[in-house]
């Protein structure tokens, strides 16, 4: 099995650089990998992305230095064991709410005796049966990657409970989800949100556990260093295709090209309509 680049990191007190792919284009994965960022975010909770695609896009990145942070969905507790098995490196688990939920978890992402993970030993992560199955299973417990996300008013206030079950390594804030659950959509800088770094950051300290969330901007990252984060994820290949073909478009439309941009209508026919 591939040890976790970003536990590694982490261990040595250092920062693990996060971005997310929702392409699933192994190319992409590939690039990304080759690249050398620390991990590369698989999200299956809000796509529709199938496990044996997220196979095949592990193995596309399994050629450079990226691990595999997987985010099955809530309650995907099986689903998470396949995509261990297919060599995903770290877990990230969404709506976590209580120290309960977080120790299924790790019931489930951990072989005996730390948890009840299925042995198969057949696909990516053994790899295929070539390695003995006892130093195998040590390896995988100790390596593996559990992040809880904490992304409510209720997983808040269980950020210490969750922080001090064995086996949780991070804690992430999910400051989307939070702002939107919490009634504030999207208002970052709004009290709440600002006092939920502090409180993640608090519980993971006295846990002695790490912990991370999204950031936009390097000066942002700075913020939550400062903090104590250290698993920061920014970035997504969707965006960045965008925010290109847009520049290009901009850079064009004084010379006279036009173009039929059916997003911005849309987007300003929705913001017509809620005025």
């Amino acid at each position: 099995m591939r040890f976790s680049r970003v536990k590694a990191k982490l261990q040595k007190g250092e920062s693990a650089l996060i971005t997310c792919c929702h392409f699933i284009d192994p190319s992409v994965y590939e690039l990304v990998s080759l690249l050398g960022f620390d991990g590369i975010w698989l999200d299956l909770e809000h796509h529709s992305t199938s496990d044996e695609t997220a196979a095949t896009l592990m193995r596309a990145a399994r050629v450079g230095a990226s691990d595999i942070i997987a985010r099955p969905a809530k309650g995907e507790f099986m689903r998470m064991g396949r995509l261990l098995e297919a060599g995903a490196q770290g877990i990230m688990y969404p709506r976590c709410e209580s120290a309960e939920e977080a120790a299924e978890l790790v019931h489930w992402a951990k072989f005996a005796p730390q948890g009840a993970r299925g042995v198969d030993g057949a696909n990516g992560d053994n790899p295929y049966c070539a390695m003995p199955m006892p130093p195998y299973l040590k390896a995988a417990n100790e390596h593996t990657l559990l992040i809880a996300q904490l992304e409510s008013p209720t997983a808040l206030d269980q950020a210490e409970a969750i922080a001090k079950v064995p086996g949780i390594d991070v804690l992430m804030l999910g400051p989307g989800d939070l702002s939107v659950i919490a009634g504030i959509p999207y208002q970052f800088d709004h009290p709440l949100i600002v006092g939920a770094y502090r409180r993640v950051a608090e519980a993971a300290k006295s846990a002695g556990k790490w912990w991370g969330t999204v950031s936009g901007s390097p000066e942002h990252t700075q913020m939550l260093l400062d903090l104590g984060a250290r698993f920061i994820c920014h970035g997504c290949d969707l965006i960045m295709v965008k925010l290109g073909m847009e520049q290009i478009q901009q850079r064009y439309a004084p010379l006279g090209f036009t173009f039929d941009n059916r997003l911005a209508t849309e987007a300003s026919e929705l913001a017509n309509h809620t005025k």
